[in-house]
């Protein structure tokens, strides 16, 4: 599987709202930068598998929608946008946010990413 594979398997997946998903995707010794509207945080797979737990509890669906996605060699871009129904509204589709990030691909998992994201 390429990097570019395993990113948009990745996002396609469930794993940002199944945390036993999400460790199968995560590199042992993961770091996430993360700067977001809210300012910045430095993220371990500790840290972002209890995000997913936190996402599963909030919200009833997740959908990501990849508008751009590049590889080069073990490295890839993507950039997405992150839409929820919550559990007070579940008919309702809502953006969550819109995402770019670049991921570092090591022994097949997902080691190093340098993410930015803007709430809606």
């Amino acid at each position: 599987m390429t990097a570019k594979e395993l990113v948009q398997n990745f996002y396609q997946s469930d794993a940002l709202v199944n945390s036993e998903l999400m460790k199968s995707y995560l590199h042992p010794e993961i770091i996430l930068d993360w700067n977001s509207s809210k300012g910045f945080i430095q993220m371990k797979s500790d840290d972002i598998v209890a995000l997913s737990n936190e996402l599963s509890i909030a919200y009833l669906d997740s959908k990501i929608e990849i508008s751009h996605i590049l590889e080069e060699e073990n490295l890839v871009s993507v950039r997405y946008s992150h839409f929820v129904k919550t559990i007070e509204n579940p008919r309702e589709e809502m953006l969550l946010a819109h995402f770019i990030v670049i991921w570092e691909v090591k022994e097949g998992k997902l080691f190093r990413g340098y993410q930015m994201s803007q709430l809606s």
